[in-house]
């Protein structure tokens, strides 16, 4: 009888390895929070108040990453103005690409007024909260460039005086805004929010040298960038114009992505930048449709997990069965 224990026991095991391999691919499961993960990326379960905390610090570190970078190039390469913009493209594309690593889980990683309201107007992220990440993100670049300005011991606030907003500047904003909301909407659309983080580091590090204004696409960081007399600061004056240049550029992205992928829906904008358990939850309709399709991801890797259990468990009841 051992010899057909022992063969039945490995043809079932084998059954039970093929059922592991045939099991749909789910969301990744941990089971001390019981959070779901899309794309390796661990969904944070999280307040607004942790939310607005998020943006404040990632704006605050893009503001430290900008201006920061601006002193540092002007003293590496005084009078080479083009080594300082190579300098701070490199610098500010690899920053921007660990900040939304680090707060994405939890906020989503927008770091920028305009992705928070083309977000919202898809039903990615409630309106009220797109309004409510504003001013987060405002005074964590203002944040950020005051400590930028302390770390190179420079006056803590120093305002700029450089002004930038040209009619050639402010269409550079508009095409450079246009291009960033694309990069991030097309990717959510296609189920590859897992790469926004490296393309928006890498489009706006190309953005800093295809473009006359070297690129800025937030209005939040524009109005960090008047507390610093640096390579990097604007000039008060040319704020509004900046950011009015980068909202006309969000109205168009708009329509852009509408055109290029008709079927965006609020499951789709939750992923931006990143997928985030506030997103998830504050769809246009209170967030129902959204909520259900993360259960039902949920639900489906619990069944999963379960299936496997059980699949793995028979070998051995079918042994004890043999022998008795």
């Amino acid at each position: 009888m051992l010899p057909v224990s022992g063969t039945i026991g490995c043809n079932v095991a084998n059954i039970a390895m093929d059922a592991d391999a045939r099991v749909a691919p789910g969301p990744a499961w941990d089971t001390r929070d019981r959070s779901p993960s899309w794309g390796g990326a661990q969904v944070v379960s999280a307040n607004l108040k942790r939310r607005l905390f998020a943006e404040f610090l990632g704006s605050a570190f893009l503001g430290a990453l900008v201006i920061g970078s601006g002193i540092a190039a002007a003293k590496l390469s005084p009078g080479n103005v083009g080594l300082e913009l190579f300098e701070c493209a490199a610098v500010v594309g690899a920053g921007l690409y660990t900040i939304i690593l680090m707060i994405g889980p939890v906020s989503g990683g927008h770091v920028n007024p305009v992705v928070s309201l083309v977000d919202a107007s898809f039903g990615g992220l409630r309106w009220r909260d797109a309004f409510a990440y504003i001013p987060a993100q405002v005074c964590g670049c203002v944040a950020g460039a005051i400590v930028a300005n302390g770390m190179f011991a420079r006056s803590a606030v120093s305002i700029a005086t450089t002004h930038r907003a040209s009619g050639a500047h402010l269409l550079a904003e508009v095409v450079a805004t246009l291009g960033l909301l694309l990069v991030i909407f097309s990717l959510a659309r296609t189920r590859r929010a897992a790469s926004a983080p490296a393309a928006v580091g890498a489009y706006i590090a190309a953005a800093c040298f295809f473009t006359s204004s070297s690129v800025c696409a937030n209005p939040a960081l524009a109005v960090g960038r008047i507390f610093s007399n640096s390579f990097a600061g604007f000039a008060p004056s040319s704020v509004a114009a900046f950011v009015a240049a980068e909202l006309v550029g969000g109205l168009v992205a708009i329509a852009v992505v509408r055109i290029l992928y008709p079927g965006v829906t609020a499951q789709d904008a939750a992923r931006v930048l990143m997928p985030h358990a506030g997103a998830a939850r504050s769809g246009p309709d209170g967030g129902g449709a959204a909520v259900a399709a993360a259960k039902a991801s949920v639900d489906g890797a619990t069944r999963s997990e379960v299936g496997v259990a059980r699949a793995r468990r028979r070998p051995l009841r079918l042994r004890r069965r043999v022998r008795s």
